[in-house]
């Protein structure tokens, strides 16, 4: 009985220590998900009553040029950053690990901006990019309106956001080199492959699910930006670097339209999903031990 009677007292315990976790994630993630979905149907300006809409608020996007505009900027602006973000720390992470002089150093110095607050970085790179005082115009010994062409703007929040995001790949890359085993590298010496054959042959199919793991989360995160546009463009100049999150918090948030930022949301999660089971499916054919 006393065995019985302790049991039940842990079970009481782990529940209580559980339920603060458990209630915020109710609270902030799962009421909210359902709940937008809801309104995805619906006509609400979050003062009015709310009016069932049906599939109303989707055929207004998709039938929408504005919108349209803002998917391409998204992806434009997602596989460019994913693309920048894999293959730079790639390389980078490549070269150090072949123990070069001072890798600690490069690997704290490209870590740095991972961990830097992006309202620190948007004020350093909004420096960096001024069209009359900027380092990169002064460097380029050019006149570029970087934030405010539209032809630039979107380039140079690829370059801010795959510019924050290589230390944190490059650290995971580091990982996986570490998990390589050493003795392979030497096999592949003493067949006479050289030191590109090896990586291309040898490191990089052994690799392979690090890159994919990277290569998931970064397409994941850049469809998802909005800090970086909120503080640099506010999505000009003419909606030019508007993307998909910035458009669904205008709508919410300073429109009222709830309903259609709400369409727009689960429009961006079925893209994403999609996106994801496609890697997921074709990882198979290029990922190493997934056979």
């Amino acid at each position: 009985m006393k065995f019985l009677h302790k049991i039940s007292d842990e079970n009481i315990a782990e529940k209580i220590f559980i339920l603060p976790a458990f209630t915020g994630t109710l609270i902030f993630i799962i009421i909210p998900v359902f709940f937008s979905f809801f309104l995805s149907f619906c006509d609400w300006d979050l003062l009015s009553p709310i009016k069932f809409a049906g599939l109303q608020n989707y055929k207004t996007l998709l039938s929408s040029e504005q919108f349209y505009n803002i998917l391409k900027n998204t992806f434009v602006f997602a596989l460019s950053v994913s693309g920048i973000s894999l293959i730079l720390p790639l390389v980078l992470a490549a070269i150090i690990n072949s123990k070069i002089r001072g890798s600690e150093f490069f690997k704290t110095a490209y870590f740095l901006p991972f961990i830097t607050p992006m309202i620190v970085a948007a004020i350093a790179w909004e420096w960096i990019f001024d069209p009359n005082n900027g380092l990169l115009n002064y460097i380029l010994k050019a006149h570029i309106n970087w934030l405010y062409d539209t032809h630039t703007a979107m380039i140079a929040l690829i370059i801010v956001s795959s510019w924050k995001l290589i230390g944190y790949n490059m650290v995971i890359f580091l990982s996986g080199f570490s998990s390589i085993n050493n003795n392979i590298f030497e096999a592949a010496k003493i067949d006479g492959a050289n030191p590109l054959q090896t990586f291309f042959y040898v490191t990089l199919p052994l690799l392979s699910p690090t890159v994919f793991f990277v290569l998931i989360i970064t397409i994941i995160s850049s469809f998802q930006v909005f800090d970086l546009i909120y503080l640099m463009t506010q999505g000009g100049p003419l909606d030019s670097t508007n993307v998909l999150v910035y458009w669904i918090y205008k709508n919410a948030f300073e429109f009222f339209n709830t309903g259609q930022a709400s369409a727009g949301a689960y429009i961006l999660f079925l893209i994403i999903l999609l996106l994801t089971v496609i890697q997921w499916n074709i990882r198979k054919k290029w990922v190493f031990g997934e056979d």
